[in-house]
C-alpha cells in the first residue's frame, strides 16, 4: 500500500467527487433496491477516502468502509467528522473482511475504483472473492468496477485522460499510466505534478502493480465462488457493457 499511502493526501484532490458521486450515486442506488433499498446494509471493501460510504450514509444507508491503507482510512474517518456523518471504517483489506465485519451480515458490498486487480495471482483474487462471499448474506448484491482490460489488453492501451485541480493559487495535475511488464502484470504510475503560484512544477511519481482481469475469467471465478445473476454495465452510470469500447467494467452478482 506504500503507493496509496503517500497518494492519500491528493486523492481527493485527484477525485472531482461531486461529479463523480452525483453520476455514480443514482445507477448504485438502482441496484441496491434489489436487496433492501435504503434499508440495505453495505461495506464498501476498498473505500479509499471513504466518499462513497458517506454519501450512502447521508442518503440512510448502514454504510461502511474498508482499505487496506491505514493513510486512507484515516482521512475516511476525517471526511466523515466533516460530513457530520458516524459509520466505521477499518484498515483491513480483501481476505480480511469476514474477520473484521462479520459472516453473512452484508446485503451488499462494493469493490470499486479499479481494486481488485491489486490481487496479483489467481489464488489471490479467489481468496478475495471468497472472503466477499463470505460477508453476503444469501441472496446478497456484489457490485465490481474494473477497467475494461478487455479493451486495454487488446489495444495496449496506456495513457488514461489528464486530471487537474486548483486551490487559490496552487495547482495540481494528474497523469496516470501503465507500464506493461514482461510477467502479464501492470505497472501502474500516477505522476503528480505541482506547483504554487509562478514556482517551478514540483514532480513526483507513485507506482503499484496491477494483474488485469478479463470479464470472462472474473465471471467464471465468481461462479467458483459462489456468485450467480450477472450483469455487466459498461460504467457507474448504468449503460451496456461493450468489450471493444467500454472504459469500464461493472459486473452486479447474486450470492447463491
Amino acid at each position: 500500500m506504500t503507493m496509496y499511502d503517500a497518494f492519500s493526501t491528493d486523492y481527493d484532490r485527484f477525485v472531482n467527487w461531486p461529479a463523480r458521486l452525483s453520476y455514480e450515486l443514482p445507477f448504485i442506488e438502482t441496484l441496491l433496491q434489489a436487496v433492501g433499498g435504503s434499508e440495505a446494509h453495505i461495506l464498501d471493501a476498498a473505500c479509499g477516502t471513504g466518499q462513497h460510504v458517506i454519501a450512502l450514509e447521508q442518503r440512510g444507508y448502514q454504510a461502511e468502509g474498508a482499505d487496506l491503507s491505514a493513510s486512507m482510512i484515516a482521512l475516511a474517518h476525517q471526511n466523515a467528522i466533516h460530513a457530520g456523518v458516524t459509520t466505521r471504517f477499518e484498515a483491513v483489506g480483501f481476505g480480511g473482511l469476514a474477520r473484521v465485519f462479520g459472516r453473512g451480515t452484508l446485503d451488499a458490498l462494493l469493490c470499486l475504483g479499479n481494486s481488485l486487480p491489486h490481487l496479483l495471482t489467481p489464488a489471490d483474487l479467489d481468496e478475495g472473492l471468497a472472503d466477499f462471499a463470505a460477508c453476503l448474506r444469501p441472496g446478497g448484491l456484489l457490485v465490481i468496477q474494473n477497467r475494461n482490460f478487455d479493451s486495454v489488453m487488446t489495444r495496449r492501451e496506456r495513457w488514461m485522460e489528464p486530471q487537474s485541480s486548483r486551490e487559490e493559487d496552487a495547482e495540481w495535475i494528474f497523469l496516470r499510466f501503465y507500464d506493461y511488464d514482461a510477467d502479464d502484470l501492470i505497472t501502474f504510475n500516477i505522476l503528480t505534478l505541482h506547483r504554487t503560484g509562478n514556482e517551478s512544477w514540483k514532480q513526483q511519481v507513485n507506482t503499484t502493480c496491477l494483474r488485469p482481469i478479463l470479464s470472462d475469467d472474473l465471471t467464471e471465478r465468481l461462479k467458483l465462488a459462489g456468485f450467480s445473476e450477472f450483469t455487466s454495465y459498461g460504467s457507474l452510470g448504468g449503460e451496456p457493457f461493450d468489450p471493444q469500447t467500454s472504459g469500464n467494467l461493472v459486473l452486479a452478482a447474486r450470492l447463491d
